[in-house]
């Protein structure tokens, strides 16, 4: 028996073909995933004249520019040019292609797991640091730059040095309206974006065990955001239950015996992490992003802090945040007004995120616009079949189709200049949502609570009233 391992070291070395003498490991990678933001790394490998190593390896996923309205005829000819760049690079190399037609199309990282494309104990990589969503199956997964896409396409590998192990651990139970975001969030604040930096997160404790696997996905979707190369949950019977049945997994007695296998990955019980902090989910509320960094956040109770009390490293950073939230430094979270919502993205546009919206949406009346992007045309007919898009629209807001949408803007879906945004997103930086754009990240449920008091709010009193 050798000595204890954790699921990190079990996946890097089913992985790793080698080890350079400066310790970067050549890794081979199970799925790669690619987008319209794809084309620069079709075109080195163009240039040298190279196929796809792996093309059955390979998916193709328009998400970034995919228009959530007006799909039959494309108003814009530099979306409508990038998503045929990839329809000719997926029709070139032979790859599996989720178009705008497609019933399957979505965004990559919630169409992976939906397919079975994800599996527990792969190597899966994209040209998209989003990639960590994958991590909840028990996968090795984590975002590419360009030249190294073009690494992956080419030769089905990638360089990557290992690195250490991390473990946060969440016991007891989530309050009503507090969610795997507020978790993310929370953890985030207390560590910094930096305070996970160099290290592999691996979530567990009964809360995590408790989580869904949507939350699970959301969860280490935002690992990144704290610093991490990537986040991973150990495959559990949630897992499983999730998986089974789908386009892409195994199938008969190769199920029952990936399965077995699966539930091996989790990290042996005395295996030592390089760090550990542990959380009290009952101490986790709805929380709220007040500046541009998702660090800056806060419990929806909680009053703006003053940079000159802030820890100095931190102090310009927080002014500079406040000056363009246009906030000030005493005042509550609770009761600043907003503009618009959003609700979508790879990190809360998923059936169970839709769920939660419409508990709060139902019977009531928007006071403010928005927009409702599901995470993929599956998740859209569900909501569809579920009556949610009836909800959503007779309380005043949008529905429209999937797409990374208002999470990046690429697609031309904005915040105006100057206005504010509560949004189920992933990123609050400067201009993230549009040029000047004021984005308040927190969960689908609090930005519904936004909507229909047209403020920042705490969904909890209106969650209890519904009860009542």
């Amino acid at each position: 028996m050798g000595s204890p391992q954790t699921m990190l070291d079990k996946l890097w070395a089913a992985h790793e073909v080698l080890q350079r003498e400066d310790c970067v490991s050549l890794m081979w990678v199970d799925r790669h995933l690619v987008h319209e933001g794809s084309h620069h790394a079709f075109a080195k490998i163009k240039e040298r004249g190279l196929p796809v190593a792996e093309p059955e390896l390979t998916f193709a996923v328009v998400d970034h520019y995919a228009p959530t309205r007006g799909r039959s005829k494309i108003a814009d000819p530099q979306i409508a040019r990038m998503i045929d760049t990839l329809r000719g690079n997926a029709q070139a190399h032979d790859l599996k292609m989720y178009d705008l037609s497609d019933p399957r199309q979505g965004i990559v990282h919630v169409v992976g797991p939906e397919e079975g494309i994800t599996l527990p104990g792969l190597l899966i990589n994209c040209g998209d640091s989003h990639t960590s969503t994958h991590g909840a199956f028990g996968a090795l997964a984590f975002g590419v730059g360009a030249t190294e896409v073009a690494h992956v396409l080419a030769t089905q590998t990638v360089w990557q040095r290992k690195p250490k192990a991390m473990r946060i651990t969440v016991e007891g139970a989530l309050g009503a309206g507090v969610t795997a975001k507020d978790i993310a969030l929370s953890w985030i604040a207390k560590l910094g974006t930096d305070g996970a930096q160099g290290h592999a997160v691996e979530y567990a404790g009964s809360c995590i065990r408790d989580l869904s696997m949507e939350g699970r996905m959301t969860l280490c979707n935002l690992s990144i955001e704290g610093g991490a190369r990537f986040g991973m949950i150990a495959p559990d019977e949630t897992t499983l239950a999730y998986l089974e049945g789908r386009r892409f997994t195994p199938k008969g007695a190769a199920w029952q015996a990936a399965c077995a296998d699966w539930i091996t990955l989790a990290s042996d019980q005395t295996a030592a992490f390089d760090r550990e902090v542990t959380l009290d989910a009952a101490e986790i509320a709805p929380t709220v992003t007040w500046g541009t960094s998702p660090e800056q956040a806060l419990p929806i109770n909680a009053a703006i802090p003053d940079p000159d009390q802030v820890p100095p490293a931190k102090a310009d950073a927080a002014r500079a945040a406040l000056e363009y939230m246009g906030l000030k430094a005493g005042q509550r979270l609770e009761g600043t007004p907003v503009d618009q919502v959003f609700i979508g993205s790879c990190t809360n546009g998923r059936i169970e995120d839709l769920r939660a919206a419409a508990a709060v949406l139902k019977g009531r009346k928007a006071r403010i616009p928005g927009l409702i992007s599901p995470g993929s045309s599956q998740v859209k007919a569900q909501a569809e079949a579920e009556g949610l898009d009836r909800v959503f629209t007779e309380a005043g807001l949008e529905w429209a189709a999937s797409g990374c949408s208002m999470c990046v803007g690429m697609n031309g879906d904005l915040v105006a200049d100057g206005r504010r945004c509560a949004s189920s997103t992933n990123r609050n930086f400067r201009g993230r949502q549009g040029r000047g754009a004021r984005t308040h990240l927190m969960s689908p449920a609090m930005v519904a609570a936004a909507a229909v008091t047209g403020v920042l709010t705490d969904v909890r009193p209106l969650l209890a009233r519904r009860a009542a």
